[in-house]
């Protein structure tokens, strides 16, 4: 059975009226549907767009690279396949709604739905417990094996992380040290927000990019800040 495959598109759109509808115009006329639509930021170049699209069966990602540059000053940022649902989660708001329908989980239920509002792959929750010890305390699905083979509980996770402990909330790069090669060879993009405090973080990761830009950093920063918040108030 034949099915559609999804796709992240990373678009910088002009500032001017009707950018938008003319590259759904060009996607609708390649036969790509428009699933979502996501503004994360606006900047002097124009808007940042994140669109979530779906290739009918045997469609080639080409097709929507070729939709997108037909439009006049439209800067394609990033595309990739897309294959994190969140479970339905697709807001920061909606995020929110679930960490406080389950306060005493909040901290596990923004490790399990980020991804989803990252339009990322995967999520982490780690503790810096000391010197070369980090333990890795909750994930989402798809996040990669971290742990060691000393059996410990919570897992510690043996790649060195000297960006912890981690004061603010900030994207995570290559130069930052450890990187495994897996991660340096499908381009993985990471970003990290201390949660509650600077030695319990959650890390974010979004193989082929987009890179994160400034906001979603802030967005989740601000997110993981209402989980640690959640978390304090439910246990009074």
């Amino acid at each position: 059975m034949l099915s559609y495959m999804s796709y992240l598109l990373r678009l910088v759109l002009p500032d001017r009226p009707g950018a938008l509808g003319a590259v759904a115009t060009a996607l609708g006329r390649a036969s790509i549907d428009i699933v979502s639509i996501t503004v994360i930021e606006r900047t002097a170049d124009g808007a940042v767009d994140d669109l979530l699209v779906l290739l009918p069966p045997g469609g080639l990602a080409d097709r929507v690279l070729t939709a997108a540059h037909s439009v006049p000053g439209v800067i394609v940022e990033s595309l990739r396949p897309f294959l994190a649902d969140g479970g339905g989660i697709g807001n920061d708001l909606d995020l929110v709604d679930a960490m406080t329908d389950r306060p005493h989980d909040a901290v596990a239920t923004l490790t399990d739905l980020a991804p989803g509002v990252f339009h990322a792959d995967w999520a982490m929750l780690l503790e810096h417990v000391g010197p070369d010890d980090v333990r890795v305390r909750e994930t989402s699905v798809g996040a990669p094996a971290l742990g060691g083979d000393d059996l410990g509980v919570p897992e510690r996770v043996r790649l060195p992380l000297p960006w912890l402990p981690l004061e603010r909330a900030r994207r995570i790069g290559a130069e930052d040290g450890a990187f495994p090669p897996r991660w340096r060879a499908v381009s993985m993009e990471l970003a990290a927000a201390p949660v509650g405090g600077d030695r319990l973080v959650i890390l974010v990761g979004r193989p082929g990019g987009p890179r994160f830009r400034s906001s979603e950093i802030d967005r989740l920063a601000h997110l993981a800040g209402i989980a640690a918040s959640l978390t304090r108030t439910d246990r009074f």
